[in-house]
């Protein structure tokens, strides 16, 4: 029985790079947006999705931490991908011959130093792959496209150039998630467990919060505020914290933020990916 592992975006997108790199045996199935991932979920078209949540160089997935909450599921992964940038063209197309490129508008600047160097033209796409896919589509032979080489594997491009981002850093993280929950302990593996909390109206309850964590020795690696339902003075916050919630010193950590707070939901615990190493 054939299982499916949603993303965001078109096949080649970097999303679909991220469902290989979660499970390879699963067959990825594209979402157009966020919300229908979700759906793809909630109504079992997929067994298992990847959502984008952060990127080293622009920061946090625009909606992600107001979606996560609302949408039922449980992450049980995470996996980070390199953003490599291929340019790639029609069949039989030199590097000579382009004149133009297209692709996501977060992409260009990434590759600015290589289009100077060749004379290239950059105009903004809506997606890479699907800039890709229009490619593959046409008989252009003077343009080409900024996208992940397994967009060329799956339009039947050709790539001219791999490797041409500015910097080498540039990396997403996304969370494999389930409908399920899996809190079950990996041995050998040092686990993260992420949760949304919102802080009692006291004084001082945020720094009192997140006194547990450092007194009882455990590390937060992301710590983000934002608002909730547009209100000012409603604001949640989103946390990812080395441990699992049975290890003795993270359950003291989160009785003590329970006690700072209105609400606390874990959305998920999983094995840290090995790149945090």
């Amino acid at each position: 029985m054939t299982k499916y592992i949603a993303f965001q975006g078109e096949l080649g997108a970097y999303g679909h790079e991220a469902c290989h790199s979660a499970d390879p045996a699963m067959t990825p199935l594209p979402c157009k947006t966020f919300d229908d991932v979700i759906t793809a979920m909630r109504t079992q078209k997929a067994d298992l999705a990847v959502l984008p949540v952060e990127n080293s160089t622009y920061g946090r997935v625009a909606d992600i931490h107001r979606l996560l909450p609302e949408s039922g599921l449980h992450i049980v992964g995470e996996v980070f991908i390199r953003v490599r940038i291929s340019l790639m063209a029609l069949p039989g197309v030199r590097l000579d011959d382009i004149q133009k490129v297209r692709a996501h508008l977060v992409l260009l600047p990434q590759a600015k130093s290589f289009l100077d160097k060749h004379n290239i033209a950059s105009e903004a796409a809506a997606d890479s792959a699907g800039a890709a896919a229009e490619l593959a589509k046409s008989d252009d032979r003077t343009s080409g496209v900024l996208a992940s080489e397994l967009a060329a594997q799956a339009y039947g491009l050709n790539v001219l150039a791999s490797d041409i981002e500015d910097y080498g850093h540039n990396t997403t993280r996304f969370l494999v998630m389930s409908r399920t929950p899996d809190h079950s302990r990996r041995s050998g593996k040092t686990m993260m467990t992420t949760f949304v909390f919102q802080v009692r109206n006291i004084p001082a309850a945020l720094y009192k919060a997140m006194g547990g964590f450092a007194t009882n020795g455990v590390n937060m690696t992301k710590l983000e505020s934002y608002m909730v339902g547009g209100s000012f003075t409603a604001t949640q916050f989103y946390a990812d914290i080395e441990g699992h919630p049975e290890d003795p010193n993270v359950a003291l950590a989160l009785e003590e933020l329970d006690y700072f707070t209105d609400s606390l939901h874990i959305l998920g615990v999983y094995p840290a990916h090995r790149l945090r190493d």
